[in-house]
């Protein structure tokens, strides 16, 4: 029951963000003239410069899905199915905006008119929540990201750098097609508010901070940092690597406002402990319990 469950969750999410998706790109961007990136923008740019019987849903379909069956074997088959779940989504949907429905796009946007601006931004910022409710749900929705997980590290580049290097020969192509620069550079904006957007949809708002503390007080502070967080510490033994002097190392998950709160009780308890703060993508699990770890063994 819990698995069919997760997985009727798992596909309205995947349905949700394919619909959102094609509401972005069809409702916003497309009759804007300006580019999503990777394959999205892709399969606009070809759907503008080919014959009429060659319609965007079409592009999205034969550009995406040779690179997930191509890349199966190293993502998996759960991914892969979430992915092609949702381009599929995506694909119909577009059709159905485009195609099938009476939508008025003589104005441009039936949202934004011809408001380029607003069409970047309101087309980016949808295109991009569908796009992280894809990754939440385990999959992509543009095999531009599977295309460099497949080819970056031959190239001897990053991921993140194939996708932008791939975006931007989209978009200097897209101007020497239509001998302007005004529809990429806007198209840069819609980009740049995807991105925006994909991240507050995978990371959230509140997103959490992993706070290290080396102390000679280790015992006071976790106790102290337990109880006014109400939040699980882990303790590990430590040594100094310069004076070989014995320490403690607490280690905490906290949200982006606790971060104050933490480091006035370090200051108030151990002014000369040691205190960095860094970004944590995910957390999965934990009991806000306080616990030490000694030796590899919870005590």
């Amino acid at each position: 029951m819990k698995k069919s469950k997760r997985l009727f969750i798992r596909a309205a999410g995947l349905t949700a963000a394919g619909i959102i998706n094609a509401v972005g790109v069809t409702l916003f961007l497309a009759p804007a003239e300006l580019f999503d990136s990777g394959i999205s923008g892709t399969a606009f740019l070809l759907d503008m410069v080919t014959p009429p019987f060659m319609v965007l849903s079409m592009f999205l379909l034969i550009l995406n899905v040779p690179f997930y069956i191509i890349g199966a074997k190293n993502l998996g088959r759960g991914f892969v199915a979430a992915s092609l779940y949702a381009i599929a989504v995506y694909s119909a949907f577009s059709f159905l905006f485009r195609n099938v429905l009476p939508i008025d796009f003589s104005g441009g946007s039936p949202f934004t008119g011809n408001d380029k601006l607003l069409s970047a931004v309101f087309g980016g910022m949808l295109s991009g929540v569908g796009s992280g409710m894809v990754i939440r749900f385990g999959g992509a929705i543009d095999g531009v990201e599977v295309m460099a997980v497949l080819f970056a590290k031959k190239m001897g580049v990053t991921v993140g750098m194939f996708v932008m290097g791939y975006n931007i020969v989209l978009y200097t192509v897209s101007a020497l097609v239509f001998k302007s620069w005004l529809v990429p550079l806007y198209s840069v904006v819609t980009y740049a508010v995807g991105i925006k957007a994909v991240d507050f949809v995978v990371e959230g708002l509140d997103k959490a901070k992993a706070v290290y503390i080396v102390t000679d007080r280790g015992s006071e502070l976790q106790q102290k940092l337990a109880a006014q967080l109400g939040r699980g510490v882990t303790v590990f033994d430590a040594s100094g690597g310069y004076s070989n002097e014995e320490k403690k190392m607490i280690f905490c998950v906290v949200n982006r406002f606790e971060v104050g709160l933490a480091k006035r009780i370090v200051e108030e308890n151990d002014p000369k402990a040691f205190v960095t703060v860094t970004d944590v993508s995910e957390t999965v699990g934990g009991r806000k319990i306080a616990f030490s770890i000694r030796r590899g063994e919870r005590g």
